[in-house]
């Protein structure tokens, strides 16, 4: 047998025992492609990973997972998210540990109880923590609890530096990450975390770049993660320099990690800074509310061309330039801020970023401000990737959830599901429609006889694309408590090629 035809059938094999039905032909000789066209099939295992929440003893941390149903999902599986500890001590913390569970003698073994259990698909649920103690977490589902798992990490504290409203979706391992937005400057207590899952130590690369190009610095090169376990790094630590505004690029030179920047100010509360979306020449940065008194854009392009972008906010009524800041102009590798102030006056609003003339990669983010004296708190709104298939938000509560739906190219049609909520309530859907160029704030559909927190799914009808994101406020209404969370498509479903059997391939 040729090697030719023993490549084929391995390839063959392969995909049968991923996907259960896979099967390959020879072409046809035709010339035509006559393949069908590739299906999409739900996930069967997704990863997450939540970095440890605070250093404050005031801190009060709820973690509420959710996978939403999907169509053709094995109905077996489970999902677990449990402890990051490093692999020599007890309970080494992975994703797939039985932890709490009792043996024989109904003793619990020596590995900690997980913060939160999930639930089957469709209904959330919460676990909570408090202190300063909490640990970064792990987590794995499989089966047909993977397809768009959801676990969204929401913590309040108090008073101190970074008191407020502080959330982050807890995000899958990866080996590239960007982040504009972070600082160095007086006042501000920035943080880099990053979370390692596998069996072998992660070696981690980080670059700050400020206005004046990158940073030297050594001690953020070859920063080794031990298996299981996470790492939160000083960003004043790894340069003695004062920025205002600095870009954090993650890269990890061996194994995978999550990663997160926790920003902290002195007089305006904190929160999470998620990843922004990859490098690209078109950027929408979706829902600032519309009572910010203060937004901060920064910008960054990791090549080696100058950037000119056009700036415009998508309102409620259409497309509009705010006026003074047509364009910004991006010096590469350099970071630029930009004060863009109260933008949204009053009303929703998405920032959409396009080039003025040739096309070069960049990454953004906003920082966002509400309120006013002593009682601003602020958040981040990076570049996101739009809705596309499906998205989630998890631990909505009622009448403090804000949805935005921004459609900055053409009208789309989104269908908005509310799940039951973690103690009870039944699910509501509404669809909505966009219009292009425009940003709604919409009232989002909630459980009828809601019971505790509940998530959003987002799905795209038509049209399109759809970028979203989710604003949740504190629970003290004079307060300006707040944390936004943008609504990128969950990855639920893989593309996966289509084959017909052709035995005839077995004789050539």
């Amino acid at each position: 047998m040729k090697r030719t035809t023993l490549s084929l059938i391995a390839c063959a094999t392969a995909l049968a025992a991923v996907t259960g039905f896979a099967a390959v032909s020879a072409p046809d000789g035709s010339g035509t492609d006559t393949a069908a066209p590739a299906a999409r099939l739900p996930v069967e295992r997704t990863s997450l990973l939540c970095p440890a929440p605070s250093t404050s003893d005031l801190a009060e941390t709820a973690y509420t997972s959710f996978t939403p149903v999907t169509k053709g999902a094995d109905e077996k599986g489970g999902a677990a998210l449990a402890a990051a500890e490093p692999a020599d001590a007890p309970g080494d913390g992975k994703a797939d540990d039985k932890s709490g569970e009792k043996d024989e003698k109904g003793e619990k073994g020596g590995k900690e109880e997980p913060v939160v259990r999930p639930k089957a698909p469709g209904t959330p649920v919460t676990g909570k923590t408090s202190g300063a103690d909490t640990p970064a977490l792990i987590g794995t589902a499989e089966g047909g609890s993977a397809p768009g798992w959801t676990v969204q990490q929401t913590t309040e504290v108090a008073a101190g530096t970074g008191r407020g409203l502080q959330g982050v979706n807890c995000a899958a391992p990866d080996t590239e990450f960007w982040f504009p937005g972070a600082s160095t400057a007086a006042g501000r207590t920035d943080y880099v975390h990053l979370t390692n899952p596998d069996d072998s130590a992660a070696v981690v690369d980080i670059e700050l770049y400020g206005k004046d190009g990158a940073l030297k610095s050594t001690v953020g090169e070859g920063v080794t993660v031990p298996p299981h376990s996470g790492e939160s790094l000083l960003l004043s630590t790894l340069s003695d320099v004062k920025q205002t505004d600095l870009t954090v690029h993650v890269s990890v030179r061996s194994g995978r990690v999550g990663a997160a920047v926790q920003a902290l100010d002195d007089k305006t509360g904190g929160d999470w800074l998620p990843a922004a979306a990859d490098p690209a020449s078109d950027l929408v940065l979706p829902g600032i509310p519309k009572d910010a008194t203060a937004v901060r854009l920064v910008l960054f392009t990791p090549g080696g061309t100058d950037a000119d972008l056009k700036v415009r906010l998508a309102s409620p009524s259409g497309l509009i330039t705010p006026a003074g800041h047509e364009t910004v102009h991006v010096k590469a590798g350099m970071t630029t801020g930009v004060d863009l102030g109260e933008v949204t006056r009053g009303e929703a609003g998405s920032l959409v970023l396009t080039p003025t003339d040739r096309s070069v990669p960049v990454v953004a983010a906003v920082r966002v401000v509400r309120g006013k004296g002593d009682e601003q708190e602020s958040a981040f709104i990076p570049a996101a990737d739009p809705v596309g298939a499906r998205a989630t938000a998890a631990d909505n509560r009622a009448e403090h959830t804000t949805l935005a739906l921004s459609a900055p190219g053409g009208t789309a049609k989104v269908r908005v599901t509310a799940s039951a909520g973690t103690e009870g309530g039944s699910t509501a859907t509404e669809t909505y429609t966009v219009k292009a160029g425009t940003t709604q704030n919409v009232d989002a559909p909630v459980p009828a006889g809601l019971k505790g927190s509940y998530a959003l799914t987002v799905e795209t009808v038509s049209g399109g694309p759809v970028h979203a994101s989710r604003m949740l406020t504190g629970s003290d209404d004079d307060v300006a408590s707040f944390t936004v969370q943008t609504l990128p498509d969950d990855r639920g479903t893989v593309s996966v090629p289509n084959a017909e059997e052709d035995l005839s391939v077995l004789q050539q």
